[in-house]
């Protein structure tokens, strides 16, 4: 892939000029070595300052912390403002050069990752603002360590300048990865324009298969928002040992997965969901984000009540894109949706926080998760995608497939992805409810402000589908645990709020050794428990805190721990034309096929 070009610095374009140099002699300390070299500086300091946070992983991750060996021109002295703040003072200098290393060992998609194969870094977890020159534009040359090693980036080549990119901003700096080492490359064109595999790392995908299937997904999204609103794209991908994750950027992402997770089928489709989410969000999110995400503040939270819709929906079109785009067929999206649901309602976080304050709480809560996060949050990603899965089945119900949660996206995009000009809340309100031409004030308070059971049923049944609980008759009574099987001891990890182990006093980090003086490990512990009927007493014995405790457990009724869409046992007319108009499937073969 040809880099665009951008034109050498000239005098007139701009007074003060930022040009980092990010070097790596010695890739197997993990230490990038950072230069910046300030030309033009006409004030008496120089305040520095490195971001706490980068914009699609919402938590302080406090970079700063990497940071060591900060040093200034000689004459020159420099003091420490804040955690992430330095201030340099230039003594009537108009060049400044400083140095320092970052350390560099974290492999996720959000940090920054350097060995003896390859150096990636993110700009918020690497580079320092200038505070009041952010619309700057920013040189960066990055000297790899090897004449082998090869630079993948979207960030425009400078003429004549080997291995020197330019940033038209700060901002553009934070959203675009550099991947430098050995990896394969695997160029490819999707609607007359160039896209590209970087792959780091060995595994057993298929290239050949990953280019189609991708080009399937592409061409699918932007047939859903009218065109592709960039000029070429970069999916990095690192090939890890159990990795996952991805990171969303303007005409870029990076993904991590596991090395050898390609060639079972199910595995391989989770990656392509992958694949759609984050391609997805170069629309939603990257162009189309809230009001209070349109001008970051790379300091500080930026708090927003409508990541149900940025990551929510995103994540409702990552099962439904790979549907779309032949990728599989009706009936195992509806067994992802189906774990989706399950997953959805066996957390009994859902009935204590709101999708808005799981939303808003997302610097605090989300990334912050301990044991007892599954009691007393639910994540703005899978409540968001249940909303915005009720949402597509409400428009289209109303409109006969003739509208749906796509016209929804495609408005959003014409109000203010285009021109990225953020959203409130209302502004998203008011457009979900122009399309659907329905009064949604009820349906909006209940699902993002209230914890009220989802009416799932309600909105399916149009379609000619249900809920299916599974059949707990058979299944033992409950206990209210989680146990593991951890360096050859079973500990409790989970217990849920109100549940016959919390209330007999048993502790999460219990080690479990016996139920009524038998001893009993986190593989037996299910076959055990048929041996006893709700309302029956058990012994639990316990190491807690190295104290030897039994306790009596009152068991409660087994609850369902499976959701499954199934077709109605019969359907009128009108319903198998609206699951026909919704998943292109006749009601009788859905059925035949479940």
């Amino acid at each position: 892939m040809t880099a665009t070009q951008v034109q050498p610095y000239t005098a007139s374009a701009t007074t003060v000029q930022l040009h980092y140099t990010v070097a790596m002699s010695q890739p197997e300390t993990h230490l990038f070595e950072v230069t910046l070299r300030v030309s033009g500086w006409q004030q008496t300091t120089l305040d520095l300052k490195m971001p706490v946070w980068t914009p699609g992983s919402y938590l302080i991750r406090e970079y700063s912390r990497h940071v060591q060996d900060f040093s200034v021109d000689s004459g020159l002295t420099r003091e420490k403002i804040s955690k992430n703040h330095w201030r340099v003072h230039a003594n009537g200098l108009s060049e400044i050069t400083l140095k320092y290393r970052v350390f560099a060992n974290e492999l996720t998609v959000r940090t920054n990752h350097l060995d003896t194969t390859h150096g990636y870094f993110n700009g918020a977890a690497l580079f320092f603002f200038v505070p009041g020159f952010e619309r700057q534009p920013i040189r960066v040359t990055i000297v790899p360590p090897k004449p082998s090693w090869k630079i993948a980036t979207t960030l425009p080549a400078v003429s004549g300048e080997a291995n020197t990119f330019e940033a038209a901003d700060f901002d553009t700096l934070v959203d675009t990865p550099v991947e430098v080492g050995i990896h394969d490359r695997h160029a490819f064109s999707v609607l007359g324009k160039p896209h590209e595999w970087v792959i780091w790392g060995t595994g057993n995908y298929d290239a050949a298969d990953l280019i189609q299937d991708t080009t399937r997904i592409v061409e699918v999204e932007a047939a859903l928002f009218g065109g592709l609103p960039y000029e070429r794209y970069l999916f990095l991908l690192h090939l890890s040992s159990q990795g996952y994750g991805g990171l969303e950027h303007k005409d870029s992402c990076t993904l991590n997965y596991g090395r050898f997770s390609f060639r079972a089928r199910e595995k391989y489709n989770r990656f392509m969901q992958l694949v759609a989410h984050e391609f997805f969000h170069l629309w939603n999110v990257k162009r189309i984000r809230p009001k209070a995400l349109e001008v970051f503040d790379y300091e500080s939270e930026n708090y927003t009540s409508s990541l149900w819709f940025c990551e929510g929906t995103t994540s409702f079109y990552d099962l439904a894109i790979p549907f779309r785009a032949g990728l599989y067929d009706a009936k195992t999206y509806l067994k992802e949706l189906s774990k989706e649901i399950t997953q959805f309602l066996t957390i009994p976080g859902r009935k204590v926080q709101p999708l808005s304050e799981s939303s808003f709480d997302a610097w605090i809560k989300l990334y912050r998760r301990d044991a007892n996060s599954n009691n007393n949050q639910i994540s703005y990603y899978l409540k968001g995608e249940m909303v915005s899965l009720l949402l597509d089945l409400q428009i289209r119900a109303k409109h006969q497939n003739g509208r749906s949660l796509d016209d929804v996206m495609r408005l959003m995009w014409q109000r203010f992805g285009q021109d990225e000009i953020g959203f409130t809340p209302e502004e998203l309100e008011g457009a979900i409810a122009a399309v659907a031409e329905t009064d949604l004030t009820d349906f909006f308070h209940h699902a993002l402000h209230t914890t009220e059971e989802l009416p799932f049923d309600e909105y399916l049944h149009p379609f000619g589908l249900c809920l299916q609980p599974d059949d707990v008759s058979s299944a033992p009574p409950s206990l209210g645990i989680t146990a593991r099987a951890e360096n050859g001891k079973t500990m409790i990890q989970f217990i849920e709020m109100g549940a016959p182990a919390q209330q007999a006093g048993l502790d999460i980090g219990d080690e479990l050794l016996a139920l009524d003086g038998l001893r009993v490990s986190a593989e037996q512990l299910g076959d055990r428990l048929q041996n006893y009927r709700p309302g029956d007493t058990v012994q639990v014995t316990v190491f807690h805190q190295d104290e030897l405790r039994t306790l009596p457990v009152t068991l409660d009724p087994p609850s369902p721990s499976n959701f499954k869409l199934t077709p109605l046992p019969s359907a009128n007319d009108a319903q198998k034309a609206l699951l026909r108009g919704w998943l292109s499937i006749d009601w009788e073969t859905l059925c035949n096929a479940m």
